[in-house]
């Protein structure tokens, strides 16, 4: 059990300390991942930005990941049933909802430059791992150095699938019993758009 998100991104930035002197970025999943995000940035002197990413459901099943877009770029993974019009319908969708996103968080930044980086993703938390796993395949088409995945707790079945795709995974936790992230935590409010923007301009003045 986390007291907060700040309490188990401090928890993770100490698992994470072999990679401080990497040339590294973290990229928080807004919104609950920034304050996590913010702790480990903060911890290992990294720069924090946003994953300014959506997934794109399969047409019968919203839930499930076919793949993922960002404002400049997107992975699909085939599939035979899924019409070519349907993907580029929602990618219309998508980046419109990303662009609210951005210039509501990072009007005035480029997006984030991971060419050749440690790349450490940080949510807080893992149900299924669907939209993290597209996520992490369209970062990877920007050639990181490496891609690390870090949350306070996911399910076994998550992290079995996610570890296969990435360099590291640090979860703190794996229960036997998953019964949904907010359960790990005393304190999980909703984090506001108002905090992202809070923890962000934080984060670029040094300070917790």
């Amino acid at each position: 059990m986390f007291q907060d998100r700040i309490e188990a991104g401090l928890a993770l930035a100490q698992q994470l300390s072999k990679y401080k002197d990497d040339n590294g970025i973290v990229l928080a999943i807004p919104r609950g991942g920034v304050p996590v995000g913010y702790a480990v940035a903060r911890e290992l002197g990294f720069p924090l930005e946003l994953v300014l990413t959506k997934k794109i459901g399969h047409p019968n099943n919203k839930e499930y990941a076919i793949g993922a877009a960002s404002l400049t770029d997107y992975f699909i993974v085939p599939h035979e049933e899924v019409p070519a019009e349907y993907v580029e319908k929602e990618l219309i969708r998508v980046r419109e909802r990303l662009t609210e996103m951005h210039d509501r968080f990072e009007a005035t930044k480029e997006a984030a430059d991971v060419e050749g980086k440690t790349v450490i993703i940080v949510d807080d938390g893992i149900a299924t791992g669907n939209t993290l796993l597209a996520t992490v395949q369209l970062i990877k088409k920007s050639r990181p150095k490496k891609v690390i995945i870090a949350v306070p707790v996911a399910p076994e079945e998550a992290v079995r699938k996610l570890t296969k795709q990435v360099d590291d995974m640090v979860v703190l936790l794996i229960p036997d019993m998953f019964y949904g992230v907010g359960g790990f935590y005393e304190d999980f409010s909703q984090v506001s758009d108002e905090e992202v923007i809070g923890w962000l301009n934080k984060s670029q003045k040094k300070s917790i």
